[in-house]
């Protein structure tokens, strides 16, 4: 099982910010075993999802050259569960660059209310240091991004489309 908590880009915007869709199904294992007698997707799988949006739009700020991980969790708030047949809206903001690593703040809302709130830190993983070597297989990343629609919405900060990096 590929473990992607977006389902498709809506909306990216190079250094500035990203959206996403995640709908949730009942078929999904997570859903249906995470709390018998109700069904809904777990909590931390809507900040993984918020955390693989923000993770590309750190990445691709940095021309996919660093080695991007989710490293805290600031704070998370959730204002109702998610559902088998809802569509979750997600919504990162870069909100900070700097040498170690980068902050994005995020939002999901179902049926356009506010679902879940949550303060985002990356690190960047210097070679040598916990791994070496790339964090994806080669392929990978670019077929991840493919199959989530990143190149049908993704652009520049002046609205061109995203140049296609070497990196992926």
């Amino acid at each position: 099982m590929r473990w992607f908590w977006v389902d498709r880009f809506t909306e990216f915007v190079s250094g500035s910010h990203a959206s996403g869709v995640k709908n949730v199904a009942l078929d999904e294992e997570v859903v249906d075993n995470y709390c018998l007698g109700y069904t809904m997707l777990p909590p931390t799988l809507i900040i993984e999802g918020l955390a693989q949006l923000g993770g590309i739009l750190v990445h691709e700020k940095f021309g996919f050259t660093k080695r991007v991980v989710l490293a805290k969790v600031g704070s998370a708030k959730y204002y109702a569960p998610a559902r088998p047949g809802d569509s979750l809206q997600y919504h990162v903001k870069l909100e900070r660059t700097q040498d170690s690593g980068a902050t994005v703040t995020g939002t999901s809302h179902c049926d356009g209310v506010l679902q879940a709130e949550v303060d985002l830190m990356f690190a960047f993983l210097e070679e040598g240091h916990l791994i070496d070597g790339p964090l994806f297989n080669p392929g990978d990343l670019l077929a991840m991004m493919r199959m989530m629609n990143f190149f049908h919405v993704a652009v520049t900060a002046d609205g061109e489309p995203i140049p296609f990096h070497e990196n992926l």
